[in-house]
């Protein structure tokens, strides 16, 4: 199959209503320590599609994270010993390999901030992260993990001190922002730019062979495919995009990802066509800039064995920051 697969990838149903803003009729709750506690308005309509291999050699091996929205790259950990499951270690240690990966790659200053582990068995026995939340599941449906309102609005919060499920809130206190509010505000003004982007890395020592990542090309999404899914948290309510299929989408994947692996997804990018468009097809300046996210999902693959290894991942957010 030169590298393709069969995967079935959760979208939303046709019958949802489009939203590019927040509406309060598709949202999850989350319990006082982040952990997922129901869902409203989620109508779901698995697709089995067709996924291409992004490797080197395969049609899609020449995505690139500024046109497409994802991009693989060779990084061993710098720390082979470090336990992604104890938090003070992920947060003290491995979020400045990431910032520091994501600004030699973008040019830009990179500030990580955030963080989720993910094991299907982890999130069955409601494994928790010492020092931290319980281990999540792998997030079986596609989404982007910002909007028009959710991705400025992060930036902003990063010139605070952080809340009460911010992951940054044991090492910078309850005084202390990531952020200056003087550079947050020079990118969100005319002419300036930020992006927020995901490193992702499978952390077992098994190549990922169950529920691996896909990854939709961020020039196959048009604004009407967009549905905001609202994310309430006790102290703040975030948004993602979910999406409703449609037959332009493109779909890609990283067989078999190993630790010395990591993919860099972009979650949103200011520059991006849908970002300074606003969601309006009649912007013909928007129509030559980058892509302004990628639509992942991890999914059911057809050709995992039975007895494949669990995978085990952890991505981690950074804000990117164009001078």
């Amino acid at each position: 199959m030169n590298g393709e697969t069969l995967g079935e990838l959760r979208y939303l149903d046709s019958s949802v209503t489009p939203s590019l803003y927040r509406n309060g009729r598709v949202l999850t709750r989350r319990d006082p320590d982040g952990s997922d506690a129901g869902t409203e308005g989620v109508k779901v309509a698995p697709r089995e599609l067709l996924i291409e291999s992004g490797r080197a050699g395969a049609p899609g091996g020449a995505c690139n994270l500024a046109s497409n929205g994802f991009e693989l790259l060779r990084r061993p950990l710098a720390d082979a010993a470090l336990d992604f499951l104890d938090h003070r270690q992920v947060v003290s240690g491995y979020y400045e390999d990431c910032a520091r990966l994501v600004a030699e790659h973008t040019g830009a200053r990179a500030f990580a901030f955030d963080h989720n582990v993910r094991s299907a068995q982890g999130k069955k026995h409601r494994h928790r992260i010492k020092g931290g939340q319980q281990v999540q599941g792998p997030a079986l449906m596609v989404h982007g993990d910002y909007t028009l309102t959710s991705a400025p609005q992060r930036l902003r919060d990063l010139t605070r001190p952080p809340g009460i499920n911010d992951t940054l809130r044991g090492v910078l206190g309850d005084d202390q922002a990531l952020i200056a509010p003087a550079l947050a505000e020079a990118a969100l003004a005319p002419g300036g730019r930020f992006a927020i982007i995901n490193v992702w890395r499978n952390i077992a020592a098994e190549p990922v062979a169950t529920y691996p990542l896909a990854l939709c090309d961020g020039q196959s999404v048009d604004p009407e495919d967009l549905v905001v899914f609202e994310i309430h948290y006790q102290d703040r309510i975030g948004e993602n995009y979910f999406a409703r299929h449609a037959a332009r989408h493109r779909w890609y994947y990283y067989p078999a990802m190993t630790r010395d692996e990591a993919l860099l997804i972009k979650q949103w990018d200011s520059a991006g066509a849908l970002a300074r468009s606003g969601g309006s097809q009649g912007d013909a300046s928007a129509a030559a800039a980058p892509c302004t996210f990628s639509f992942h999902t991890a999914f059911d693959d057809t050709q995992t064995p039975p007895d494949a290894p669990d995978r085990l991942s952890i991505e981690v957010r950074c804000m990117v920051i164009y001078a």
